[in-house]
């Protein structure tokens, strides 16, 4: 089986090096004109002018970046498979469709209002009042596109740096920690749910990831399992779905979802007895789903604008080094490394000994490392 993955980024990369040992082959068609994929049969086309050929080489079609025109998923639907559906990448692209289906769905979100002048971004601080977050209602991600109003009186400065038309005006969630859950749908209807994982973000950009979510209450997973199922379902999803969530004192607050592999699910390369990578690919071909149970307590590390000193990590006999081939640039994802423990006072350990080969990294913080 041909599989045609929309992107050429690192997670196309991942997804081809878990669908190899399955038989699969991978073409990827490039819209950016700068693929890093590195492997497979790479189509660069910027203009549309190799659709046809894309098509002509491929048995189904996923995609590893929901940034991409939802017109070229729909016209690919019309003669081959596409997973996930293109109504899934049309959703995510827009937080208003997004926060309104999840309305639908009965997930809680933050309350929330639209914005579409400086004008009206001070009257929607002023109705939710402040600290809101506002956030272009297309085109962000990594913390791109938002600013944070402490003050109505912000709204023309925070206008002026967002240079958006339309806005998404959130109030402020005031939250113990950030988490995600990962789920993935099979052609079947079949769903499997990884732990839930805890998160920690620096820039806007996710640092760490600890799964299973450390301190985490049963209940709190199977509500979670409940939100992302209702997605799924909702959606006819195929494919893995993730699902950004705030843990308050009180329940979850869904963020945001990602139609695709996501980067707090890296953890499950070695941490889970079938990778997000190998069960998507699982997926979009028909096959069974694989087990999602974690393997002890794992830690990802994202590897963020500098390498660091690769080779002292790899002589940690608990590390597992994942690089994507780029290039040094501020910001910029250049792999990731998982950490495995058996205990989470072992984990901590063992990612603060890591951590100090990459001096990119902000200091390791989680709910281990701030209880009394």
């Amino acid at each position: 089986m041909r599989i045609g993955v929309l992107g050429a980024g690192q997670l196309g990369r991942m997804l081809a090096l878990a669908g190899y040992p399955l038989a699969k082959e991978f073409v990827f068609y490039d819209l950016s004109g700068s693929p890093s994929v590195g492997l497979g049969e790479v189509i660069v086309d910027r203009d549309g002018s190799y659709l046809e050929d894309f098509l002509s080489r491929v048995d189904r079609v996923t995609y590893e970046f929901e940034h991409l025109p939802v017109e070229v998923a729909e016209k690919l639907a019309q003669h081959k498979p596409v997973h996930p559906c293109p109504r899934a990448l049309q959703v995510c692209q827009n937080r208003e469709a997004e926060k309104t289906l999840f309305g639908q769905l009965g997930i809680p979100t933050a309350e929330w209002r639209i914005a579409d002048s400086a004008k009206s971004l001070k009257a929607a601080a002023e109705e939710l009042g402040c600290p809101v977050v506002a956030k272009s209602n297309t085109e962000g991600y990594d913390g791109k596109g938002q600013a944070v109003l402490k003050d109505p009186a912000e709204a023309e400065q925070a206008w002026a740096s967002i240079g958006h038309p339309r806005l998404i005006v959130e109030k402020f969630v005031n939250f113990k920690r950030e988490v995600s859950i990962i789920a993935v749908r099979g052609e079947d209807g079949h769903v499997a749910f990884y732990p839930m994982a805890e998160n920690t973000h620096h820039e806007g950009i996710l640092r760490y990831s600890i799964a299973p979510a450390p301190g985490l209450a049963p209940d709190v997973q199977k509500e979670a399992e409940t939100h992302i199922k209702a997605l799924l379902n909702e959606l006819n999803y195929v494919g893995v779905l993730t699902l950004e969530l705030f843990e308050t004192e009180g329940s979850l607050v869904a963020n945001e979802m990602a139609p695709r592999v996501h980067n707090s699910g890296h953890w499950s390369i070695e941490g889970a007895m079938t990778s997000q990578f190998e069960n998507h690919i699982r997926a979009v071909s028909g096959h069974a789903l694989g087990s999602t149970e974690a393997r002890g307590v794992s830690c990802m590390i994202n590897i963020i604008g500098e390498h660091g000193d690769i080779e002292r990590i790899l002589e940690l006999p608990y590390a597992h080094v994942h690089l994507y081939n780029k290039g040094e640039r501020r910001g910029r994802k250049l792999g990731h490394i998982n950490i495995l423990a058996d205990s989470y006072e072992e984990l901590v350990w063992r990612v603060r000994n890591c951590v100090q080969f990459l001096p990119g990294s902000p200091e390791f913080t989680s709910s281990l490392t701030t209880r009394g």
